[in-house]
């Protein structure tokens, strides 16, 4: 253990999100979501599944805090849910849906656990998506209206946020290929979307910064290594592509205020482009956050077999790896792709403070005697991260915290509740939460850091 051991002020915790946990989806006044129409389209989830009473933490929030204790976290992230708070996106605040944040942060200060928020988790106000969503410049000063409210509301207690969870999921998922809500598809779309999204983000920072909230705001990406497989030239300019799509057409906005300049290139010889104000630039260029969220799960491989450019999935992560775990999701298991990805960010982009904000694996769960999960498969893969994080703290990278995905078993998406990813286990006929064997050994790992620091 003492070779795990994190510095002071390191934070070790777990994350969820408001849609995959909350449940009570329409009520005290709560406004549908994107994701409360996508999902109750037949054919979108996974067996028809939807969010609606997900792990009923908007009823069990006390339950949960008390969980989370045991589990001697020291962090918590969580989401805020845009339309219990505004159900129609702007406009009068539903003061029932606010308060039950009041509640869940007060609890969590209380059980002397670090709340850290998330104000956008994919959960768009179905009102603002019938005015064009994210493709209309106005839910740009929405969501800043948003912001600004949550900032003033919670501010006082909470030093951690950030504003968008996965802008690559919500712009190329939700916009440009339709897998996730609000369904299209429209690669246009998708670089739209993106960028409205930095610019949210950036004037959501400069007003963070105005209000003087005490503490630090940030963004999360999802990013993953690129490899290139068959070192052939071609492989090389698909390597170097699939990077700067998925990782570097993120980063460097949020990063260094600016696209990067061979991508943006690509995008418009391609008609994708985004359309830029002459103002936008130098709105997302003088409000660089104060940290960045990395969301690591899996890397991409990149092969040669002459398929066209735009054919992603037939040439990356097409040939499976000798001896490779995979987990339930269908990810190939590997962990030196987070230290990879947090010395890349320090060396590309200076010494940032960095947080793992998102980091698991789905499992099968199906060693269970009585009610408790042997998910020695987690454990391990837990522990192989928390080492990485280690390594990279030793070789220099500004790490400050690592937080588990996730807390519970949840609604995972377009998978429904087929994907176990939970430290907790829930029975979705009873509700009840048990932790399992990762959770046990995740909260002995915390509690002996914690005594080693004093």
């Amino acid at each position: 253990m003492s070779s795990l051991q994190f510095p002071s002020g390191f934070l070790l915790g777990a994350a969820t999100s408001s849609y995959q946990i909350e449940g009570g989806w329409d009520e005290d006044g709560k406004g549908l979501s994107i994701w409360d129409t996508f999902s109750h389209k037949k054919g979108n989830i996974a067996n028809d599944e939807n969010g609606d009473v997900a792990c009923d933490h908007y009823h069990r929030y006390n339950e949960d805090i008390s969980l989370i204790k045991e589990l001697n976290l020291e962090c918590y992230r969580f989401s805020l849910s845009w339309p219990r708070i505004f159900p129609e996106g702007k406009g009068e605040v539903n003061e029932k849906g606010a308060l039950f944040y009041d509640k869940l942060i007060e609890g969590l200060l209380d059980a002397g656990i670090e709340p850290f928020i998330t104000l956008y988790h994919w959960d768009l106000p179905e009102a603002l998506e019938n005015n064009g969503g994210w493709l209309n410049r106005e839910t740009i000063d929405h969501f800043v209206d948003y912001a600004r409210y949550c900032f003033s509301r919670y501010g006082d207690k909470v030093k951690l946020w950030t504003t968008f969870n996965e802008s690559h999921v919500i712009s190329n998922m939700g916009y440009g290929d339709g897998a996730f809500a609000p369904g299209l598809k429209n690669p246009k779309y998708a670089s739209q979307v993106s960028h409205h999204i930095n610019i949210a983000h950036a004037k959501s920072v400069n007003l963070f910064r105005k209000m003087n909230i005490k503490g630090q705001i940030g963004i999360v990406h999802c990013l993953s290594p690129v490899h290139n497989m068959d070192k052939t030239d071609l492989c090389a300019d698909r390597t170097r592509i699939i990077d700067g799509f998925s990782n570097r057409w993120f980063t460097d906005p949020s990063l260094k205020g600016e696209y990067p300049a061979d991508i943006l290139d690509l995008r418009k010889k391609q008609g994708t482009a985004p359309e830029i104000l002459k103002e936008d630039m130098d709105i997302i260029k003088n409000n660089i956050c104060d940290f960045l969220g990395i969301n690591y799960y899996f890397r991409f491989r990149v092969f040669d077999n002459g398929s066209d450019i735009s054919k992603f999935n037939e040439y990356v992560n097409i040939r499976p790896v000798a001896g490779a775990i995979i987990s339930e999701m269908g990810w190939e298991v590997y962990p030196q792709g987070l230290y990879e990805l947090l010395t890349r960010i320090t060396n590309d982009y200076g010494n940032i403070p960095l947080y793992v904000t998102e980091n698991g694996m789905a499992c099968k769960d199906n060693k269970i005697t009585g009610n408790y999960v042997e998910d020695d498969d987690r454990l391990d893969y837990l522990k192989t991260h928390l080492n990485m994080c280690k390594k990279a703290i030793n070789n220099g990278v500004n790490l400050k915290g690592y937080l588990y995905w996730s807390l519970l078993d949840n609604f995972e998406w377009t998978s429904g509740y087929s994907k176990k990813f939970g430290l907790i286990r829930v029975n979705y006929d009873t509700l009840e939460r048990t932790i399992k064997k990762s959770g046990r050994w995740y909260a002995d790992f915390i509690r002996k850091n914690s005594e080693s620091r004093v």
